[in-house]
């Protein structure tokens, strides 16, 4: 009697293990959220309907694996949208990207302060519009919904915050954040994209560029802001930075 309890039991600890460590099932693309991607978002309006069918199904993979959380709001359909296309744009070039270093996105209502407080703050002290987290944090991505939906509503300036944090992750995919995506750049590459960033970031800081002042930061910000200006601007990217569009070109693996 006691081997077949022992039995019963490896048996249903099995199926527990076996239950908890399937891949959940990715859901089906809700059919109306077409429309809303082509009226909000400028990249995916322009992909062929095979592309956008793609593109559909590595939003439903991201929505799959990642929580979306408001903070002090409700989350509205088109915020989930919004957020899932923004995280499919930098990696829409890759066949097996995944965020494995992201498993939360809060959506906060407006910009915040250092200390990630929204309400209570001179607006003056909130300026921050989104951030990747490290520490207690970690795997967890904080954005702006005022933000959000200006990098979308806004399709001449350039800016992009949802986008310019999903590959502040995918820089981070090597283990540090510094502008040098060893995960994405092949090593041939490696040492002309330091040196044209250096060049960039130069023309930044001496008030010569067309490229976001923020870019003049660090090498971190450069590499998110002017994949910012890639997927936003292609068009004037290539035509005012050639090399530049080039190098970011081969970084996500897509002509824009």
């Amino acid at each position: 009697m006691i081997y077949i309890l022992i039995f019963l039991g490896l048996l249903a600890f099995l199926g527990y293990v076996i239950k908890t460590t399937q891949p959940k099932p990715v859901a089906d693309f809700p059919k109306h959220w077409h429309a809303i991607l082509d009226n909000h978002v400028l990249y995916y309006k322009k992909l062929s309907p095979d592309e956008q069918l793609r593109f559909q199904k590595k939003m439903m993979h991201f929505l799959n694996e990642v929580i979306i959380e408001g903070v002090h709001l409700t989350i509205v359909e088109t915020d989930t949208i919004l957020i899932a296309a923004s995280a499919v744009i930098p990696i829409f070039g890759f066949d097996q990207w995944q965020y494995t270093n992201l498993s939360t996105v809060l959506l906060y209502p407006d910009y915040f302060d250092e200390d990630l407080q929204f309400t209570g703050v001179p607006s003056e002290n909130r300026r921050i519009a989104g951030m990747v987290g490290s520490g207690r944090f970690d795997k967890q991505m904080i954005l702006s919904k005022k933000a959000l939906y200006h990098g979308f509503e806004n399709k001449t300036d350039k800016n992009n915050t949802a986008i310019h944090e999903f590959v502040h992750l995918m820089d981070k995919s090597d283990g540090v954040i510094d502008g040098i995506p060893k995960n994405l750049l092949q090593h041939t590459y490696a040492i002309p994209w330091l040196e044209l960033m250096h060049t960039k970031m130069i023309e930044i800081d001496t008030d010569s560029s067309d490229i976001r002042a923020y870019g003049g930061t660090n090498k971190a910000e450069f590499f998110a802001v002017a994949s910012e200006y890639f997927f936003e601007r292609p068009d004037l990217l290539k035509r005012k930075h050639p090399e530049l569009y080039a190098l970011l070109a081969k970084c996500f693996q897509q002509e824009i």
